[in-house]
């Protein structure tokens, strides 16, 4: 496995701001560096990356294992100004000549994606320059390749010489995702022809397709894959909600709520008389057990009230005629003693809304009452 220190130089030019490809081309391009270092990363745990801007040409972060700060540093770049090309080549130059590991080799990654102002002449005189230095260069070239290609070619067949295949120059036209097209370029792919990228099959390509010779066949597998996400992750939402539902009353409550319910009918029944709000089955052995128990108690509750009523002994019916004939006399002569009393009637009369005590129907009225009650009082003692 190679040692290798690698400084990556991001385009962040006024450029940056182009929705060609999504969403903007700088987060496209902050995609494929976290993908760019983790790969760097993984092949060796002794390689180091580090970060440039290509606008202000300053270093965000030295060479470091470290791929979080990377990224912490990556997504505070912000576009601004115009891309300076061969001072940031120069300065990432210097900052691997102080790379800590000596026998690590130096890579230069650099993203383009605004035109370059220098010449073709003073671009391949860096590269020679870089070549003496034995400095590795692999060039992205995406936005504006219409206009760098030219240039960015002759750069990098100056480094690579005539045998030399350790530089590389990268194309992506707008359409695919930026990230998704660098995975099978060699920038990925190392010698042997595998990619540390996690998650990568055989080739390093996603699906087994390869984006840059069939990108409609890539983008389609993956708009398949996504729904087909969502497809599963809805039906789980339904099957959870309709679980839910019906389970809010367990078995357990139905069956001690249809026992309550048994045992409140039985006690409102006064002669002992079950009613059942739940059908009992003909054979018993069809019942589960909490349903045999509950027939069990049933079947005992009816048992003990028909035998509490049949030893209760049964009131002789000359008594309860007796008992009924004084209580009735004894009502009659209450109520004989209260229309006897002139002053009630005389309250209740004067209290009336609507009549006269004072009247002569009134007056008669009450004394025809006074005569009859008189007259029984006679027949009474006659009686006697």
């Amino acid at each position: 496995m190679v040692l290798e220190s690698t400084i990556v130089c991001v385009d962040n030019s006024d450029y940056m701001r182009n929705g060609d490809f999504i969403p903007t081309r700088l987060q496209a391009q902050q995609d494929a560096v976290n993908l760019i270092c983790h790969s760097k990363t993984r092949s060796n745990p002794e390689n180091n990356v580090g970060l440039l801007t290509l606008a202000s040409c300053e270093v965000l972060l030295t060479l470091t294992a470290d791929v979080g700060r990377v990224l912490t540093k990556l997504h505070q770049v912000q576009p601004k100004g115009s891309m300076r090309f061969l001072n940031g080549i120069r300065i990432a130059h210097l900052a691997l000549k102080h790379r800590q590991g000596k026998n690590h080799k130096m890579r230069i990654i650099v993203f383009v994606g605004s035109p370059i102002d220098e010449d073709e002449k003073e671009l391949v005189k860096a590269a020679k320059r870089l070549k003496k230095e034995k400095v590795n260069v692999d060039i992205v070239n995406f936005g504006e390749e219409n206009a760098n290609t030219e240039k960015l070619t002759a750069l990098v067949n100056a480094l690579n010489g005539k045998e030399g295949t350790s530089s590389h120059l990268v194309t992506v036209p707008p359409g695919p995702v930026l990230s998704d097209a660098l995975l099978s370029s060699p920038i990925f792919v190392g010698e042997d022809g595998a990619t540390a990228v996690p998650g990568m099959g055989s080739g390093g390509y996603e699906f087994g397709v390869d984006p840059n010779e069939d990108p409609e066949l890539a983008l389609a597998l993956r708009v398949s894959m996504e729904e087909q996400r969502a497809r599963q992750e809805e039906d789980a939402r339904k099957a959870a909600v309709d679980s839910a539902a019906e389970g809010t009353v367990t078995p357990a409550a139905t069956n001690e709520e249809a026992l309550l319910e048994q045992a409140i009918a039985m006690s409102m029944n006064p002669d002992g008389s079950s009613v059942d709000p739940t059908p009992v089955a003909s054979d018993p052995t069809m019942l589960t057990e909490e349903e045999q128990i509950a027939l069990a108690m049933q079947m005992s509750l009816q048992n003990s009230a028909s035998s509490t009523a049949q030893n209760t002994p049964a009131p002789m019916e000359t008594d309860d005629l007796g008992l009924a004939g004084a209580e009735k006399q004894e009502e009659e002569e209450d109520y004989s003693e209260v229309m006897n009393d002139p002053e009630f009637l005389q309250s209740v009369i004067e209290n009336l809304p609507g009549v006269d005590p004072q009247s002569e129907a009134v007056r008669s009225a009450m004394g025809s009452l006074t005569k009859k009650d008189d007259s029984k009082k006679d027949n009474n003692e006659k009686d006697k």
